[in-house]
């Protein structure tokens, strides 16, 4: 171009040796240019300008021995796309066949699957049908070909689960204890003893249903709102050698036939909110609901009416407990929610806070405030059976009013390999009136029981113990013994236990009154852990325990315990029998059962059980039977089916 430029003029074309010389001088006068500005990567809000490269963060580092690498995308399948929703594949695919009765596979009674399953179309067509109903002022249309509910129940949506649970429970337990023999007539003429034969046995039929109704997911989040109902139905057979043990009438006979349907849960649930993405929630539930103080049952442990708020925080690992209950009497032979009868004048209030990885970490740690308000003084109860139960007839027989906070600490984890379950309380409060001195008293009970666990490959060895405080002076103004206010322990070989599964009843010193409670573990001299009031006059609790699981297979398990029990106090029973001394030793406690699953579910479990009480000098002193027999035994067969 610059060569023809010149030809047209007339010019020649310049020297390579000036165009060099003028190149050179331009690169010394600007050897370097100015850089570009800089790019503006926010030019539109929310993008940024293409070949746009912001700074990397530091690089992340880690030392991780013995880490697996992730496996490659080429891995996973790629012919899977996402669904919504798990049932709604089964629906459509027609992997399974679903039968009402199956409880193993996918089954809507199970609330495995909503009570309504609609596709999208569906909920589109009917989002037209309310637009249109709206639009003309008039009421949409309810329901579809797949989902038809009743309307006040709001359940078009595919959100609503239903759930049916049913369980039978069978037991067979024959077994021996102290008898006392019937003050105004016996089933032997011949028997001036105070005690007679100890054998008796019991058969218990039980059926359990349960129904819940659920909204929203089943699975990873709280429920936003549930409505549950529990019915059990008891039929309970009953056969002693002496009267007057199973009814006060000494002219009826020595075996009974009872049955009885309770209400054992009757609630309302509702979701109030989540705090978290975590699902973090406050919920609260009002009506016949469980409810477990601590980790073990110690306390309280029962399905009593009340209201109960609720939640979690810190991705759960706080949670937190407010309840008020007020306590429904319960059937004497079944010992299921008498909701028939008007509640009882005894409240319970309760505030508990559980805390995970605290103190040290893998320890669940527990924080327990209750408080129970009896106002029973004037209320005078029968049993079914026909024995009073409220007062208990110990001492003047006077009704009695009290004011108890029961403050606990428990504790639930590991301690390294070893396993630890830890409770702690301190019973504080007034009995309003003593019946040993008729005149207000200070409650002052303490307990403590900790059980240590080891694990071997298949087999666990347990370490128990467990301290409730006696009354060293019934007479004075302090009541001392230790008493719950409703217990129900897996603890030291549970319902397996002699000493725990078996009432004793203390004759001699009080009527109609028993040393333990069934399924309890104190020896709290009440009348009936059901019907009765707590009584902090009592002779306390030492137990020492060995025990072992063996997981022989997942369908079988065996398990031994044996445990050492002694009376912490007995000055109360002294004063009660009138006896100068009574040894504390009860006696040794042992118990051996084996757990069959023949389906690896627990769906079927069979349990066979048998258990030894070896009398101890203190458990001799009080009672004895017509054979002078040192030892007593309990066999308990039980079967649950569930579905």
């Amino acid at each position: 171009m610059q060569a023809e430029a010149a030809a047209r003029a007339g010019q020649a074309d310049p020297a390579p040796e000036a165009e060099a010389a003028e190149q050179a001088e331009q690169q010394t006068v600007n050897p370097n240019p100015p850089a570009p500005p800089p790019v503006d990567p926010g030019i539109v809000e929310g993008r940024t300008r293409p070949g746009y490269v912001g700074e990397l963060p530091d690089p992340v580092t880690q030392d991780n021995p013995g880490a697996v690498r992730a496996p490659p995308p080429q891995a996973f399948p790629t012919d899977q796309i996402p669904i919504p929703d798990r049932w709604r594949l089964i629906q459509n695919l027609g992997l399974v066949t679903e039968q009402w009765s199956d409880p193993y596979n996918q089954n809507t009674y199970k609330g495995d699957r909503p009570i309504c399953v609609n596709s999208d179309e569906e909920r589109e067509f009917r989002a037209r049908q309310r637009e249109e109903a709206a639009a003309a002022g008039v009421e949409p249309p309810y329901g579809s070909a797949v989902c038809r509910t009743p309307r006040f129940l709001d359940l078009e949506e595919d959100k609503w689960f239903f759930v049916v649970n049913a369980i039978s429970d069978t037991v067979f337990e024959p077994r021996t204890f102290p008898i006392p023999v019937g003050v105004q007539t016996t089933q032997d003429p011949d028997r001036l003893d105070v005690f007679g034969n100890d054998f008796s046995y019991v058969f218990a039929q039980t059926f359990i249903a349960g129904f819940a109704l659920l909204k929203g997911s089943t699975a990873y989040k709280p429920p936003d709102v549930e409505y549950r109902l529990t019915l059990a139905l008891n039929v309970n057979h009953v056969d002693v050698p002496e009267r007057r043990v199973l009814h006060v009438e000494p002219s009826l006979p020595t075996h009974r036939t009872d049955h009885f349907l309770g209400v054992q849960e009757a609630f309302f649930d509702y979701h109030i909110r989540n705090t978290s993405k975590r699902y973090d929630f406050d919920s609260f539930r009002i009506g016949i609901q469980p409810m477990q103080a601590d980790f073990r049952g110690f306390l309280f442990n029962d399905n009593q009416l009340g209201f109960r708020l609720f939640g979690t925080r810190d991705n759960n690992r706080f949670q937190y407990n407010l309840a008020a209950f007020w306590r429904l009497e319960k059937d004497t032979n079944s010992g299921l929610n008498a909701i028939l009868q008007t509640p009882r004048d005894d409240w319970v209030f309760m505030a508990n806070a559980y805390r995970q990885d605290f103190l040290i970490p893998a320890l669940t740690s527990q924080v327990t405030v209750v408080y129970n308000r009896n106002r029973e003084a004037g209320d005078i109860q029968i049993d079914d059976n026909g024995f009073p139960v409220r007062p208990a007839l110990l001492g003047s027989l006077r009704g009695r009013n009290y004011d108890v906070v029961y403050l606990g600490y428990n504790a639930d984890g590991r301690l390294g390999r070893i396993n630890i379950t830890a409770s702690t309380y301190a019973a504080l409060g007034e009995d309003r009136n003593s019946f040993f001195t008729d005149r207000p008293a200070q409650v002052r009970g303490f307990f403590a029981a900790a059980e240590a666990s080891y694990d071997k490959d298949w087999m666990r060895f347990r370490l128990s113990g467990a301290w409730a405080s006696g009354d060293g002076d019934p007479y004075d103004n302090t009541e001392t013994g230790y008493d719950a206010i409703f217990e129900n322990p897996v603890f030291a070989g549970a319902d397996t236990s002699y000493w725990i599964r078996q009432t004793i009843p203390f004759a001699g010193g009080g009527r109609a009154v028993s040393v333990n409670g069934r399924n309890g573990i104190l020896n709290s001299l009440r009348s009936s852990k059901e019907q009765g009031q707590s009584n902090f006059n009592n002779p306390g609790l030492i137990l020492v325990g060995l025990g072992a699981d063996f997981d022989i297979s997942p369908e079988l398990r065996l398990t031994a315990n044996a445990n050492h029990l002694w009376f912490e106090n007995t000055a109360t029973l002294e004063a009660l029998r009138n006896e100068g001394s009574i040894p504390a030793d009860i006696g040794y406690d042992l118990s051996a059962s084996a757990i069959w699953r023949p389906k690896a579910t627990q769906n079927i479990v069979a349990r066979l059980s048998g258990a030894a009480l070896v009398s101890g000098d203190g458990f001799r002193d009080l009672f004895d039977n017509l054979g002078n027999d040192r030892t007593y035994i309990s066999v308990l067969a039980n079967v649950t089916l569930s579905y």
